[in-house]
């Protein structure tokens, strides 16, 4: 599997105009891809021994006007639904990939979550100085771990303790340039990495350290 899993087409659906357009692109060039993750990944992540996780591709089906700006696969623990759970995704943007472990708003475990990774702190500082964090799923934006320091981790906890809509995200992107360049294997090896330094994140948020 040396040829590569992503290429530039992959990423020129996030310049679509309309949305019936951009959904047609995202529906015929990206969500086979999401599909294919989706099996080998939720099937590694249930390996983990912490629950069964089941893949869901993003439909964007409430959308009526503005096309999606990213998409993505997530990972949770449940067949139906998975916004309202602590749960992992590997997604696009036009400008670059992202696999990440998410808390966000609609998840009612907030605070304890918060509490917990304060706590465990380290769990996240000793994580390599390629992850990152941000404070909303929304914005294509994030800053390195090594970056932002305990102030800054501190400050994000807080604010998911505190603000009905924030959100917690840890994980990596990767370029466009850099992912339609890597062959599949390498792609694989890559996402493999980046869930193994998830997991004792997600461990911690779940209560199980």
């Amino acid at each position: 599997m040396n040829h590569p899993f992503w290429n530039k087409e992959d990423f020129d659906v996030f310049s679509i105009d309309g949305l019936e357009k951009r959904m047609e692109g995202l529906q015929t060039r990206i969500q086979p891809k999401f599909g294919k993750l989706g099996m080998h990944f939720s099937d590694r992540l249930s390996a983990h021994g912490t629950d069964e996780f089941f893949p869901h591709v993003a439909k964007h089906a409430r959308r009526t006007v503005n096309p999606p700006n990213d998409s993505w696969v997530a990972f949770a623990p449940a067949k139906r639904g998975y916004k309202a759970l602590p749960h992992f995704q590997i997604g696009l943007w036009g400008t670059h990939l992202f696999i990440i472990l998410a808390v966000i708003y609609e998840n009612p475990d907030k605070k304890g979550i918060a509490e917990r990774l304060q706590v465990h702190s380290t769990v996240l500082t000793a994580l390599p100085d390629v992850y990152i964090v941000s404070g909303d799923h929304m914005k294509p934006d994030a800053i390195a771990i090594a970056e932002t320091g305990l102030d800054g981790l501190e400050q994000l906890l807080g604010r998911l303790q505190d603000v009905k809509k924030a959100e917690f995200l840890v994980g990596r992107h990767l370029s466009r340039d850099i992912a339609i360049k890597m062959s599949e294997d390498e792609f694989m090896v890559f996402a493999e990495e980046t869930f193994d330094g998830l997991l004792p994140v997600y461990d911690v948020i779940i209560g199980k350290k």
